[in-house]
């Protein structure tokens, strides 16, 4: 028998904000454990909690940006379970009645477009972060995290693949950080996902037993995880067996999925309406000036460039990869004549340099007017493409400007005959057997003189000026 997979994702996001949900405590990354803490997030009695306002407009941007339909009230619930690093006993979350749902968002791919659904996006506050492999036979809880804003995002189980979950959640963050609602940064834990998998005969309209995978922590993790637990209920189902509910752990060490616990169903959670926690009310008027304020989002931008530049999709598809890349292009772009050249530098040579910086792109300290001029510097002629980015490069390092530095180290294209023909000669003259094979008919050589010329002029040569005089003096 065929089978086909099932997948729907639990998606946690932090929200960027400088204060936890309901308390004024810090959300700073990698401080010292438990200084960020006080008598809310540790639900000492007595302590109320205050809704963060910054964190529900981010969470509504984020509804608003996945399509969904923005409630004017929405509830707050204890969700009961008992863990040491959940202080309180509970978990101040939404249930029934969410701030959002019936969203949807489109995933493009080689075989089309593929409808995923947001069933729904809620608020919720974070755990702590129970540490286990800082002594033996022992944890340590650090509590910092505790009440940290998140959003849950919930997809209908609309995924028919771990591949295509992949490309879905790569879609997601790209659009989070349009929308600039999180720094969506994995290693520092503010994008998780739980990933839904279940198996069912091919074409049939009945869903099979679910189980659910955790501790995914990076995209290519979730894809590997459940391919392995796509393959063993697979095994299972074709053995006779039948799929148990059932909660899994990835363990990124050991490339292997195991069991956790059994499933747990919400009835076991007993959410009740926090009775700290009146109902959370927005206005009509609160909800459209939100909408309003929404960026062009990756899609549509991406639809826009191929629309009015002269650029291609790949290009597009690079140059929208975040929306600080984007914005640096269409500002250089403004800035020359030829979209395509600027396209070509911005993902080819600038984003080297930010692949060797290992750092981000707007660590570079680099305008899109800086850049402009130093493109108009090698599409003039003053300066070669291959001195452009040494140029480049020396501009990112000192934070002068292209023609400054161009100006004061001398970098200026050189064209005039006499200095070219001086290293063209000591060019010839260290490469006697070369000229002798060239002139024996093996013109494909005269790359090889440009190129040797080109490194003894320390890339000031023009090419197209060594090119002629190079035939000239070997008599072609």
């Amino acid at each position: 028998m065929s089978w086909e997979t099932v997948i729907g994702l639990e998606v946690h996001v932090q929200l960027d904000t400088s204060e936890k949900l309901f308390c004024p405590d810090a959300t700073t990354f990698g401080v010292s454990p438990n200084t960020q803490t006080c008598p809310v997030c540790l639900g000492l009695p007595g302590a109320l909690p205050v809704v963060n306002r910054e964190a529900v407009d981010l969470a509504v941007t984020t509804a608003l940006g996945l399509g969904c339909v923005v409630h004017e009230s929405s509830v707050f619930a204890r969700k009961s379970y008992f863990y040491p690093d959940l202080p309180k006993g509970y978990q101040i979350t939404q249930f029934d009645e969410p701030l959002a749902t019936n969203g949807c968002v489109l995933l493009t791919s080689g075989t089309g477009e593929h409808r995923v659904r947001i069933r729904r996006v809620h608020i919720e506050e974070d755990a702590g972060k129970s540490i286990h492999d800082r002594v033996e036979e022992g944890t340590f809880v650090d509590l910092n995290r505790a009440g940290v804003p998140l959003v849950e995002i919930v997809t209908e189980p609309d995924l028919e693949s771990p591949s295509q979950a992949r490309a879905f959640l790569q879609g997601l963050k790209r659009t989070l950080e349009y929308l600039e609602v999180s720094d969506c940064n994995m290693e520092e834990g503010s994008l998780r996902v739980d990933a839904n998998l279940s198996v069912r005969g091919a074409g049939s309209d009945t869903l099979g037993v679910k189980t659910e995978v955790k501790n995914l922590n990076s995209f290519s993790a979730v894809e590997r995880a459940l391919e392995l637990e796509a393959e063993r209920q697979f095994g299972v189902l074709e053995g006779g067996g039948a799929v148990v509910q059932q909660t899994l752990l990835w363990d990124e060490r050991s490339g292997m999925v195991r069991p956790m616990r059994t499933k747990e169903e919400s009835h076991d959670y007993r959410y009740f309406p926090d009775p700290d926690l009146p109902p959370l009310r927005l206005s009509r008027e609160r909800i459209e000036r939100l909408k309003k304020a929404l960026p062009e989002l990756p899609e549509e931008r991406a639809k826009r460039l191929l629309e009015q530049l002269d650029v291609g999709e790949d290009d597009v598809e690079v140059l929208t990869s975040s929306r600080s890349l984007a914005d640096f292009f269409e500002g250089v772009a403004a800035r020359v004549e030829d979209a395509k050249v600027a396209a070509n530098w911005v993902r080819g040579p600038l984003l080297r340099e930010v692949n060797r910086e290992k750092g981000s792109f707007s660590d570079l300290g680099l305008t899109p007017a800086g850049l402009a001029e130093l493109i108009g510097l090698v599409e003039d002629g003053v300066i070669s493409g291959g001195m452009g980015r040494t140029v480049l490069g020396r501009m990112i390092a000192s934070g002068g400007t292209a023609r400054e530095i161009v100006e004061s180290e001398g970098l200026s294209q050189v064209q005039s005959s006499v200095e070219l023909g001086a290293w063209i000669e000591g060019v010839m003259q260290e490469s006697l057997k070369e000229v002798e094979r060239y002139r024996s008919g093996e013109t494909r050589l005269l790359g090889y003189f440009i190129g040797k010329v080109m490194q003894k002029s320390e890339g000031r040569a023009d090419p197209k000026a060594l090119s002629t005089l190079i035939r000239d003096r070997l008599g072609s």
